[in-house]
């Protein structure tokens, strides 16, 4: 049936729901990548944060052995002023993964149109799918995944750590901040890829979701079509009107000729020529009934015809309306011309439009 959604979104039904903001969108992937991000930093977070350590409870020592407040608020503010540094990495790499996504997921475009208040938002059935619906299926999944595999990897690497501390007795700091760091990142590193694959369903899941809701029947896109050529009738009364226009305009340029070529009853092409300008220019031309409505404008605005069958019917094929007229023509058109403005000046002219005849 043509009311059923089976298509698939038309490019302008695609722009529209990007400029309301409905687009696939996963939340995991800005989670997950500025989780991989912020441990690609963390060795750097750790080794510098040993150095500020280390400077800190140097500088505990020194206070302990001179107990002066300058010293004890100068360490203090050595070890304030170091915390940027260390953090500092951490928090850029994630601020850049986060636009990152948003910047691949195409939520960085603006989208007032989601902003509007919308009254389907009020729609208890629209909040009963939300929480019982197979989206929400996919969110509790999706967060049991995310559980069971966070669970599984740290329980993993602990496993494998905790003999190494019990085993060892009393370790140096460094030892224990080296074997810290070590877990940490293999329990980040292998939980962000596992996330990551997680992130990628729940993004083609988004994708599949939002193909779906944007889905048109062949109705629609018959519409869309209609809508964006116009109505074929309408179109066609505009061209009529246009063409109209066109001819009323073309009509009263036939009072400014200065001569009207004839053959002598179909065809008839209007010229005008101004000394100084260029070519003469074709005012006016028509087959038929135009033609018809050509010779009465002239005869009443007293333009002369001439009557040449053969070059009045290649220049109506040949040349355009408000054109100057073709080089081939300059000689025919000038002999004709020099004919008209003598009869003109011997006040010979017909009076009201018979055609006259170029003497050859």
């Amino acid at each position: 049936m043509s009311g059923e959604k089976t298509e698939k979104p038309t490019p302008k039904k695609l722009k529209e729901a990007r400029d309301e903001g409905n687009i696939p969108f996963s939340r995991d992937v800005a989670a997950w990548l500025s989780t991989g991000a912020g441990a690609v930093t963390i060795p750097h977070t750790i080794e510098s944060g040993q150095v500020l350590l280390r400077k800190a409870f140097a500088g505990v020592g020194a206070v302990a052995a001179d107990p002066e407040p300058a010293r004890a608020l100068a360490a203090l503010a050595a070890t304030f002023a170091g915390i940027p540094g260390v953090l500092g990495p951490l928090a850029a790499a994630t601020v850049f993964a986060v636009v990152v996504s948003g910047g691949v997921q195409g939520t960085l475009r603006p989208a007032p149109k989601k902003l509007k208040p919308k009254f389907s938002n009020l729609n208890p059935v629209n909040g009963f799918k939300q929480h019982w619906g197979p989206q929400a299926l996919w969110e509790g999944t999706k967060s049991l995944l995310k559980t069971v595999v966070i669970g599984t990897v740290m329980w993993l690497v602990v496993k494998n750590l905790v003999p190494q501390f019990v085993g060892s007795g009393l370790m140096p700091l460094a030892s224990v901040l080296t074997l810290t760091k070590g877990a940490v990142v293999k329990i980040v590193a292998v939980t962000v890829l596992l996330g990551l694959i997680i992130a990628a369903g729940d993004y083609a899941m988004s994708y599949r979701r939002t193909m779906k809701k944007l889905r048109m029947s062949k109705q629609d896109i018959k519409m869309e079509h209609k809508n964006a050529e116009g109505d074929p009738l309408l179109k066609g009364a505009i061209r009529s009107k246009q063409m109209a226009m066109s001819r009323n305009r073309m009509m009263s340029d036939v009072a400014s000729a200065d001569v009207v070529l004839v053959n002598p009853t179909h065809i008839a092409v209007a010229l005008r020529y101004e000394p100084g300008t260029g070519a003469p220019k074709v005012v006016a031309k028509g087959a038929g009934a135009i033609a018809s409505k050509i010779r009465e404008k002239a005869k009443e605005n007293d333009v002369p015809l001439v009557k040449d069958v053969q070059l009045a019917r290649t220049m109506y094929k040949s040349c355009k309306i408000g054109q100057e007229i073709p080089p081939e023509f300059f000689a025919a058109v000038a002999k004709v011309l020099a004919f008209v403005m003598n009869l003109r000046s011997r006040g010979s002219l017909t009076a009201f439009g018979d055609a006259h005849t170029v003497p050859a």
